[in-house]
């Protein structure tokens, strides 16, 4: 369905009830793409995600010689052609904006034995930090040239392997610098004891180690608390040549939020709850439970429930490990009992778009008081102020997290009070986000 560039939020008027089904995760998606092409054999991903990020990492693939074939409606994405890849010469790879793709690629290329790969986005990726990769992978011996700025995209490397050995990387940036590195060192020469220099966001480095162990790695040996080792020799190998992807769960944050705003219960089929799964982000399913949602876990998934005219309680959250949702969060403030105080997310300022600058300045459009220091947001609710447009950045979580506030029925007739500005941005990553959020608003009402 298009998307106009302007669009207006029909509010819910009853409470919601039915069924979402969230696509498959992106973080996991893109790295189980390069997991499988590293395989010495096919490997088919069931319930992957269909997005502009993973259209991307699929096109890199199949540009650097990978055979993948997609079919979007049966959510099936096959790898295959492994021993074809990398023949040498020289490719060329867009990532466009997608983090996981850039960094993804950048490592994987570092890696091969052979050819000429440069690598480039669009402007905003240009700026979004790569250089703590880049350090890591030259010490390992990788020729990488920045073509622009030094640590930044665009660059070339000219591939030679990895000899492997000790590696210092700062992560602090952001956390798929550590995982792509990690998830090339098994294809170095040597074993590579890796070195944490400044702190790093687990849950996400987590997900990669298990997954990583999914695909035939032996554990990675964890020497201290900023060093661990990671054998060599072991290739990659996924015996049944299958592998399911879980639904995204930060995508499934904006539906888990949906019933505080509306009332009334949604279920969420193959989700897990808080410490399930791969996905650190399932935490934000017990930060919504402070504020006052009933979340309960099923043989189907979660069930999310609130009822109409309860209390919604503020929190103060720390949301360093599971920064994605902080946006939902902070969209639903206005509608909370007291002040919502949220930390730990300095590192989104060099995402997609500034995020932490952002959400203050549209809250703040919206009549909201708030408080904005370089780590942290603090949001103080006031009336809603109705006929705003919401500006998105070209960023995806914004237009998701302003969709599902803007489903709140300000004016009590129903009308939309609030316009998202590039709703088509949620390609990125929920493609139908907004034609999703429409069915279910739509059957809700239905008698």
């Amino acid at each position: 369905m298009a998307l106009p560039d302007l669009l207006p939020l029909p509010p819910f008027t009853r409470p919601v009830r039915g069924d979402v089904r969230i696509p498959g995760s992106k973080s996991l998606t893109n790295r189980a793409l390069l997991l499988g092409a590293l395989c010495d054999r096919p490997v088919t991903l069931t319930g992957a995600l269909a997005s502009e990020d993973t259209h991307l990492m699929a096109e890199a693939l199949r540009k650097l010689g990978f055979t993948v074939a997609a079919d979007e409606e049966a959510q099936t994405v096959r790898i295959s052609g492994q021993t074809r890849a990398f023949s040498g010469g020289a490719v060329d790879l867009y990532v466009g904006l997608a983090g996981t793709a850039a960094r993804f690629l950048t490592a994987l290329c570092a890696a091969a034995r052979r050819g000429v790969y440069r690598l480039d986005g669009v402007e905003q990726m240009r700026r979004r930090p790569m250089k703590g990769l880049i350090d890591a992978l030259r010490q390992l011996g990788a020729d990488i040239r920045c073509l622009g700025a030094e640590g930044f995209f665009p660059i070339e490397i000219r591939a030679r392997g990895l000899r492997g050995g000790v590696v210092e990387i700062d992560a602090t940036e952001s956390s798929q610098l550590l995982s792509a590195l990690l998830m090339v060192a098994p294809l170095a020469s040597e074993a590579v004891e890796v070195r944490l220099v400044g702190g790093v966001r687990w849950p996400f480095v987590q997900m990669t180690t298990r997954l990583m162990q999914d695909f035939g790695q032996p554990s990675i040996v964890r020497l201290a608390e900023d060093r661990f080792r990671v054998p060599s020799g072991h290739g990659y190998v996924h015996v049944d040549g299958m592998y399911s992807i879980e639904p995204d769960a930060t995508a499934a944050s904006y539906f888990l939020a949906l019933p505080l705003v509306s009332g009334g219960k949604l279920e969420l089929p193959n989700l897990r709850g808080p410490g399930g799964g791969l996905q650190g982000d399932t935490q934000f399913a017990a930060v919504l439970q402070r504020v006052g949602l009933t979340v309960t876990t099923t043989a189907r998934g979660l069930v999310a429930e609130f009822r109409p005219g309860a209390p919604r309680q503020a929190v103060d959250q720390d949301f360093s490990g599971f920064s994605d949702t902080f946006l939902t969060l902070a969209a639903l403030a206005p509608l909370l009992q007291g002040k919502t105080r949220i930390t730990g997310i300095a590192h989104t300022r060099k995402q997609e778009t500034d995020r932490v600058s952002g959400m203050a300045r549209e809250l703040s459009k919206l009549g909201q008081s708030v408080k904005e220091t370089e780590d942290s947001l603090e949001i103080d609710p006031r009336p809603l102020r109705s006929g705003q447009i919401i500006e998105t950045y070209r960023d995806h979580r914004f237009a998701m997290s302003f969709g599902i506030l803007g489903s709140h029925d300000l004016l009590g007739n129903g009308r939309p009070w609030l316009t998202v500005k590039d709703p088509s941005c949620c390609a990125k990553t929920f493609p139908h986000f907004f034609e999703l959020l429409e069915a279910v608003r739509k059957r809700s009402v239905e008698p």
